[in-house]
């Protein structure tokens, strides 16, 4: 018998299902009968429980169970006859005057949409490339060496400048009550590098080991800290020890302390240019990405699920709640997230989400075992046993399974550029890595 599906809105479809209840009773008397056969009550022997006793403490929970199951088989044969593509879970509720013997219940649901891929050669894209100057190198290495600086005593009547390690008391009050995170003992920075706020920065310097000073300081108005930004408050500030920055020469041996096979400067900033190189092939498929998807997706013509929509943003939300929690915000869990702050986000992904899915399908865009391959060596080249880190990523199916979204949004990108009006453009290495 043909199911009936009734069209409600776009995606939104519903179906009558019909079960006996004959059928219903006797799959909850089989279950009962299981649990009496197992269950142990106090003065009963196991298996010899009485089965109005079984009935009364079980019997709701089990009919509640054989209905859910009974008519979730029901609504599944249904879609499947229908051949429906279900989206998301359907919404079953109880159907009154339904025939003698039988229980009714509507399911009302959606479905996937349409994909109509859109015409890419009318697409403008914009793909990025940048290269790795020596300056990205020198800078590198200047990070390189400060990782390993060290610190020498300065002397008595040295006074504070840029580059030097202070370590300082400091206690801040507003209107003379001291705050929160205002006060600390034996702190340390280094002087120029942007740890502290700058008037804080500009009233160590010149101080020597032993001095103290009271200044004031303004905070911003978007300071982190809500109980004191656009406040001043007063510092009273002493300086305990007084440090200068070494910073290692680059030579051979700082080559070889890294680790660098061929262990001369040459090598090192080889070495250098080659994981720079890495990162920068990394961040180029990522935004020559994002605009190949934002073209694919607004290219083709599709309605969203709402289920599907609404289970993104669910995922979202609590996303964003977990990393409260982790960044220590009390009631994390309880926090209020309005939808809308997410909501364009949620639907950007199920689109692209859909829209790829097709092109995949239509253009066979699938990752194959080669791609697989290689792509898992490059992501295991950077690291000192690349071939423990390959077995690594083998040895799972999660692991397995990013590396195969990840290269199949890679042909996406590929088969768009292939096919959409590419403009290059060329941008430094700073903006790329977004140092400016």
């Amino acid at each position: 018998m043909a199911v009936a599906v009734e069209t409600l809105e776009k995606l939104e479809r519903k179906i009558t299902l019909t079960l006996p209840v004959q059928s219903i009773q006797s799959e909850v008397e089989t279950r009962l009968k299981k649990i009496a056969r197992q269950v142990k009550i106090d003065g009963f022997r196991p298996g010899k429980v009485p089965m109005n006793i079984v009935s009364q403490r079980y019997g709701y929970s089990v009919h509640y169970e054989v209905m859910n199951d009974k008519v979730g088989e029901a609504f599944s044969v249904a879609a499947n006859e229908a051949k429906l593509r279900v989206a998301g879970q359907p919404r079953i509720t109880e159907k009154e005057g339904a025939p003698e013997g039988q229980v009714s219940f509507d399911a009302i649901f959606e479905v996937y949409p349409e994909v109509k891929l859109g015409d890419l050669s009318a697409a403008e894209v914009e793909k990025v490339s940048a290269d790795v100057t020596d300056a990205a190198i020198d800078r590198t290495v200047d990070i390189l060496r400060k990782q390993r600086q060290t610190f020498a005593q300065r002397a008595a009547d040295s006074a504070t400048a840029a580059g030097d390690r202070v370590t300082v008391d400091f206690v801040g009050k507003i209107d003379g009550e001291p705050f929160e995170g205002g006060k600390a003992d034996d702190f340390a920075f280094i002087v120029g590098e942007g740890q502290m706020l700058k008037e804080f920065d500009d009233a160590v310097r010149g101080m020597k080991s032993g001095e103290s000073k009271t200044f004031p300081l303004p905070f911003p108005a978007d300071y982190h800290g809500q109980d004191v930004a656009g406040k001043t408050a007063d510092f009273l500030v002493t300086v305990k020890k007084l440090e200068a920055v070494h910073l290692p020469e680059v030579n051979g041996a700082f080559a070889k302390s890294l680790g660098i096979a061929d262990s001369s400067v040459d090598g090192l900033r080889a070495d250098i240019k080659k994981n720079l190189e890495r990162e920068v092939k990394f961040r180029l498929m990522a935004k020559n990405k994002n605009a190949a998807m934002d073209a694919l997706a607004a290219s083709a013509e599709l309605d969203l699920p709402k289920s599907i929509v609404q289970s993104e943003l669910d995922r979202m939300i609590e996303s964003a709640r977990e990393d409260l929690k982790q960044r220590g915000i009390k009631d994390a869990d309880k926090a209020p997230i309005p939808d809308d702050v997410f909501r364009p986000q949620a639907e950007r992904r199920v689109r692209l989400g859909l829209v790829v899915a097709e092109l995949v399908r239509a253009n066979n865009l699938q990752a194959t075992e080669a791609q697989i391959k290689s792509h898992v060596e490059e992501l295991a080249a950077s690291y000192e046993k690349p071939a423990d880190v390959v077995r690594w990523y083998f040895s799972d199916n999660r692991r397995m399974a990013e590396v195969e979204a990840v290269i199949i949004e890679n042909n996406v990108t590929d088969f768009v550029l292939s096919k959409a009006k590419v403009n290059a453009k060329s941008v430094s290495f700073d903006e790329l890595m977004g140092q400016q």
